[in-house]
């Protein structure tokens, strides 16, 4: 790794980009060049880099990818042993440059609860953070909530990802699929079917196409054609702790 090599690639993923300069994380995983490979051996700080490649070092950056912002919060989860309140983001952001500020992360993922559930379904997505999504069930738990209202009464649950149950002789299917009203969506459905189907429960969220995609993938050794699965009890139950996400 030399230093001309960084530099290039820095003018090179930023002509890509719009001529905007990446961030660092997302140029890490563009070009697979590591902090660890310019870092106090060509430049101190990325700005630096960017400057002597040519560019605005100070050119608003294109948002932070997502799953990079929620492994930074989950480490400090892990490492605090417990959800940190703003005032703790704020002290590690003095800290640590790189890590999330609190609007940046209220603003991307929403706050409290909602940063929870975010949290929790990276953590189950991702692997490796059994003890931070056991935390964020935690705090997900203890919030007061409805499946006919909003979880924190501000609106931002606009559906729902439902389980729900068709015998077919002796074999149970079920179907893993979103509404905005689980009640009407159920009864629409059953019409169509030769058996009606029985509303196991139903995952109130802000994001019902991104959850549905996250359950059809987690079961999809299951699946047996759109949106039916042969699921066991342990699937079931799983599914069944999930209030919001």
């Amino acid at each position: 790794m030399n230093k001309q090599h960084v530099l290039d690639e820095i003018r090179r993923t930023a002509k890509e980009n719009g001529g905007v300069p990446l961030g660092k994380g997302r140029f890490k995983k563009q070009t697979g060049i590591k902090e660890s490979d310019w870092s106090g051996r060509f430049w101190a700080r990325w700005g630096d880099a960017i400057r002597e490649a040519g560019l605005t070092a100070n050119t608003l950056q294109p948002k932070a990818d997502q799953d990079v912002l929620l492994a930074k919060l989950a480490a400090f989860v892990r490492e605090l042993g417990r959800f940190p309140v703003t005032s703790e983001v704020g002290l590690r952001k003095r800290r640590d440059a790189a890590f999330p500020n609190a609007k940046t992360l209220s603003g991307r993922f929403g706050s409290g609860t909602q940063l929870a559930k975010q949290l929790l379904a990276f953590c189950e997505q991702a692997g490796g953070w059994a003890d931070v999504a056991a935390i964020c069930e935690t705090m997900v738990a203890s919030a007061p909530a409805s499946l006919n209202t909003d979880s924190d009464g501000d609106g931002l649950e606009s559906g729902y990802v439902y389980l729900a149950l068709m015998k077919v002789g002796k074999e149970k299917r079920f179907k893993i699929g979103k509404a905005d009203m689980v009640g009407t969506r159920t009864r629409q459905i059953s019409v169509s079917l030769p058996e009606d189907l029985e509303l196991i429960h139903a995952i109130g969220t802000d994001d019902a196409y991104g959850i549905e995609t996250y359950w059809h993938k987690r079961f999809a050794e299951k699946r047996r054609g759109g949106e039916w699965f042969l699921l066991m009890p342990s699937d079931v139950a799983a599914f069944r702790r999930r209030k919001f996400m």
